[in-house]
């Protein structure tokens, strides 16, 4: 890596251990039972309440968002978190070598990763134009909700507070968004791993051992929360099927000495029909700054935070602890909406085991009549404070936000039901029965239920512990969010794949739960077995002893080898590195708009509209407002339609557009004009090629030409 990308990581780096190292003292006393007081986790906590104090600020029309206000902002919010908690830095300085070895663990994470970043560190496929415009956009805001860079002037109608923190970290480094937005993505990447080793480490610990096997085991578990992959990558070793098409394992033909055998990545994560079940290190190779990717951390923190009660054996919460878990379910809600439900039923669900008594009383005729006459006052202002700061954090988000479903659906409906069509909130669809077939439930889900079914046969014969507890929990609602997608989904655009976003967010949580329970499951197992199989004299038990540790070792195995598909194929095997710069493909594909964008993000301010080519989504269309954050009349017409919930309100737009760069008529392209507060009117090589009648003589009239270079101009209009 050359020393001039090493110093820009250095630089984000130093930034981030800034935060975290100020607001240690804070994440100190929620994480009192962690061996490392929550070292990790305090950057978490320091980036998300900075960003949402910068929120709120700019939500008021208080405080601009422009980065002088943004670093003082912070410098501030940090020094007085710092100042009021200074008192405990002197005690949590004495773990300074667990401190160190962390932030060592972090660094080279986010360094790794953002190596393999450069070769191929292009913002461009899939949906990175969508995120990289969101981002932008934001970066472009004086005050809050941002603009919808696609749909102006109204504002981003998406779950877009993890594009905010990015931005607020743009802000904070002073490094350009085009090399921020895959150094967030690096972020993410050194955040998963390290969370996930401090959770597994902790797991571990509570069955005593040595400090070597609490840290190899906490590498385990970032290792399979990070990297692991599903079972499907068996594929490899047989004769490639038609993507989406997959044939049961057992019909598989092996191929011997091709391996390989043309294994496509993507479709571990299309294994079942119409359906998405994506997992990190697939998120992390394709590298789109989603929503459910930037949740990450502030998931794993929820985590660890309910581990830290399960540890010190609490039957409710504080109020400050009910209170954090609120604001966390709230960023979580912003960030990617499914995430905030989801982890507010595994506190429920937290509360009424740390309540389990409550279940005993028998003369009570309710459970809600139990708890009111015999659950501590604690437990009802836990739940209270939980849900009422809940809805104060997240208000502010969701007054300009509007939720895509349009109902819940439920699979094989009779035909009754499906004649009646609705009923409620329940949508009764004819044709909807996509059910996933048990065997490729199996395929993606039996490395984890190999270890499931073990534990959940170990614990049996042994005594439980806290953290056996919280793993039950873990494995619960994961079996839970799996099942789900079987029998009902959110309503949205998509007709053919009406279940795939319904089992893509839920199942997402699983993997994440799943894998972090599976060194901690993994640890519980083998030494008690082992155990058995030594004691024994009977060669049958030995024999079964053997057999289970090749089994655990294949599987592992297999799944531990599809980051070697993923990032050598994305990737190109990491042979070319091509620097930090997001948008340099443009000088390959568009030279002439590469140098217009660098033109437009140097000269002009703040939010005018400029007009570009409207297009499909996932194609190169609408390039201009994602790399610049300038919105445009409209632009990837069916993400607008799933953010609006109705194609009319996007269609009336795909017409204007086109009248304006092809209608003769100065009057009507005036009056369009007026009517979406254009100022810039954008013509490259896209414009040209799609409006075939381009009547360019027009914008000489209205406006004059403020850039040109080959066959891109830019008008600006009077």
């Amino acid at each position: 890596m050359p020393i001039t990308d090493l110093l820009l990581v250095l630089k984000w780096w130093t930034v981030l251990f800034a935060i975290g190292f100020s607001w240690l003292p804070f994440t100190a006393y929620f994480f009192k039972s962690f061996s490392d007081r929550g070292y990790l986790f305090s950057k978490v906590f320091g980036i998300i309440i900075i960003s949402y104090f910068i929120f709120i600020l700019g939500l008021f029309h208080l405080v601009s968002f422009e980065t002088p206000h943004v670093i003082w902002e912070s410098v501030i919010i940090s020094f007085l978190i710092f100042f009021l908690k200074r008192k405990s830095f002197k005690s949590l300085l004495s773990s300074w070598k667990l401190f160190l070895f962390e932030e060592v663990l972090f660094f080279s994470s986010l360094l790794y990763w953002v190596y393999v970043k450069a070769h191929q560190p292009d913002i461009h496929g899939l949906e990175k134009f969508m995120d990289f415009g969101f981002v932008n956009s934001i970066l472009r805001s004086k005050f809050f909700p941002p603009t919808d860079m696609w749909f102006p002037p109204l504002p981003i109608n998406y779950y877009y507070f993890g594009h905010l923190v990015t931005a607020v970290l743009t802000k904070l480094s002073e490094i350009p968004s085009y090399i921020t937005f895959d150094f967030m993505m690096a972020t993410l990447f050194a955040f998963c791993f390290c969370l996930s080793f401090s959770i597994g480490a902790q797991l571990v610990k509570t069955l005593g051992g040595s400090s070597k096997k609490v840290y190899i085991l906490g590498l385990c578990t970032g290792i399979f929360v990070t990297f692991a992959g599903n079972l499907q990558a068996l594929y490899a070793f047989f004769r490639p099927y038609v993507n989406e098409n997959p044939i049961p394992f057992w019909n598989l033909q092996f191929l011997p000495f091709t391996f390989p055998n043309s294994y496509w990545y993507p479709n571990a994560t299309r294994f079942i029909y119409h359906t998405i079940h994506e997992f990190p290190i697939y998120s992390f190779v394709v590298s789109d700054l989603h929503g459910h990717v930037i949740d990450i951390p502030v998931v794993l923190t929820l985590l660890a935070l309910l581990l830290n009660i399960f540890l010190s054996k609490k039957i409710f919460f504080s109020l400050w602890e009910s209170i954090i878990f609120g604001f966390l379910l709230a960023v979580a809600y912003m960030t990617n909406a499914w995430d905030g439900l989801i982890y507010l039923l595994l506190i429920g669900f937290t509360l009424l085991y740390l309540n389990r008594d409550l279940f005993q009383v028998k003369k009570y005729k309710t459970i809600m009549h139990a708890v009111l006459k015999t659950s501590p006052p604690g437990f009802i202002i836990s739940c209270l404070a939980i849900f009422l700061s809940f809805v104060v954090f997240v208000y502010p988000f969701s007054h300009f936000f509007k939720p895509f479903v349009s109902g819940i659906g439920v699979l094989c409906a009779p035909d009754f039901l499906t004649n009646i069509g609705k009923v409620g909130p329940f949508l009764f669809e004819a044709n909807h029965c996509d059910r996933s077939p048990l065997w490729q439930l199996m395929i993606l889900w039996g490395f984890f239920y190999f270890w499931v079914i073990s534990f959940l046969l170990v614990i049996r014969k042994v005594k439980r512990n806290p953290a056996d507890y919280f793993v039950l929990l873990c494995i619960t609602l994961s079996t839970i969010l799996i099942i789900i997608p079987e029998f009902i989904y959110a309503k949205d655009i998509y007709p053919a794949h009406y279940r795939a976003n319904t089992m893509f967010k839920l199942v997402y949580q699983s993997f994440i739960m799943l894998s972090l329970s599976t060194s901690y499951m993994l640890y519980r197992i083998i030494p008690l077995i082992r155990k058995i199989a030594f004691a024994s004299k009977q060669l049958p038990i030995k024999i079964s002893y053997i057999c289970f540790i090749l089994g655990a070792l294949v599987l592992t195995s297999i799944v531990l080898i599809y980051p070697f598909f993923a990032i050598s194929s994305y990737y190109g095997d990491l042979k070319t590195y091509s620097g930090l710069n997001g948008t340099t493909y443009l000088k390959g594909l568009y030279p002439s708009d590469y140098d217009a964008i660098n033109w437009i993000n140097k000269n002009i301010e703040g939010q005018p509209v400029i007009l570009e080519a409207q297009g499909d989504s996932y194609t190169d269309f609408a390039r201009i407002s994602a790399n610049t954050g300038l919105p445009t009349v409209l632009g990837w017409t069916v993400h607008e339609w799933l953010w609006r919930g109705d194609y009319s309100i996007p269609a009336p737009r795909i017409s204007d557009v086109q009248n304006l760069y092809e209608s003769p008529s100065i009057e009507l392209t005036r009056k369009l004009i007026e009517s979406y507060h254009i100022k810039y009117i954008f013509i490259g090589v896209l414009e040209r090629q799609k409006y075939q009648n381009l009547q360019e003589d027009k914008f000489k009239k209205l406006g004059k030409i403020v850039y040109k270079e080959g066959q891109t101009f830019i008008y600006k209009i009077y």
